[in-house]
């Protein structure tokens, strides 16, 4: 190709020509939004999903005088317990999804590498991700706040111990979505944990939740992990009932997501995904 070609002076500028290629590009855009679905869901996601957990936490506080004087500490547990199951879940899909960015994934799946052992390991790089985003938060914790969520005892070990196995459920449903619809769905692993937040009774009783929602925020674990840790701060007393629900809860959460993500593994090594991990 010759120098002039590459160099190419630029058409004169007109309105109308700049509004064609502005269109164009926007159009573009359209379309990969268009036909992708999980965009769609991530861009009218986050403003519902605030809306509706402060709309909660406000109902509850409404009123409730004597339980805001000692919410600074339920509130600062919350938080960090909530962090363990987002890093945790987070901790899990992200490992997967960087054999995707690598390209890595085919590589993988025809070593002798069993599926259980990759799961093992993302299971293992999950804890490590959990410990390291909840040690020094909690630290500084003590250090500003003056709170330690140490100080809930051999309970916290229980609530860590079941958040993660609801974070290995999930996470296993992540990596099913991942071999299913490739990096077009990378942006669900960011929020997908965040759709059970309202029901989880993070910064609320469950007991503010309507009547019909609450059978079916009591059928997730992390809802019983966080009534228990408000049991535990609020009448120092540990729950055995609440952390055995979240417990066989947990194991069925878990079965599943091993059955739907050996389900789409089959399911890509059929289909040549493996292979194909773009959008």
């Amino acid at each position: 190709m010759s120098e002039r070609a590459i160099h190419r002076p630029h058409a004169e500028w007109t309105f109308s020509g700049a509004r064609r290629r502005v269109s164009a590009m926007l159009l573009r855009h359209i379309y990969i939004l268009r036909s992708s679905w999980p965009r769609i869901l991530e861009i009218t996601y986050w403003p519902m999903m605030q809306m509706i957990i402060w709309g909660f936490l406000s109902t509850f506080l409404h009123g409730q005088s004597s339980y805001v004087a000692q919410a600074f500490g339920v509130l600062l547990a919350g938080v960090m317990l909530w962090d363990v199951l987002f890093r945790g879940q987070l901790g899990f899909a992200i490992s997967f999804l960087e054999e995707m960015w690598a390209r890595n994934l085919a590589n993988i799946y025809v070593s002798p590498l069993r599926p259980f052992e990759h799961v093992a390991s993302l299971i293992a790089m999950s804890i490590l991700r959990a410990v390291i985003g909840l040690t020094p938060a909690s630290v500084l914790a003590i250090f500003l706040f003056h709170f330690s969520i140490y100080d809930l005892g051999l309970p916290l070990l229980a609530f860590f111990f079941n958040l993660m196995m609801l974070s290995w459920a999930v996470g296993l449903l992540s990596v099913a979505l991942l071999m299913r619809y490739g990096l077009g769905a990378e942006s669900l692993i960011w929020f997908l944990i965040f759709l059970l937040a309202p029901i989880c009774a993070v910064y609320y009783p469950v007991t503010v939740l309507p009547d019909w929602l609450e059978p079916i925020a009591m059928a997730v674990p992390a809802t019983s992990v966080f009534e228990g840790m408000r049991i535990v701060l609020f009448e120092q007393r540990f729950d055995m009932h609440l952390f055995w629900r979240a417990f066989l809860l947990n194991i069925v959460y878990l079965a599943a997501g091993a059955g739907i993500f050996v389900a789409a593994l089959k399911d890509a090594r059929r289909r040549g995904r493996l292979f194909q991990v773009g959008e």
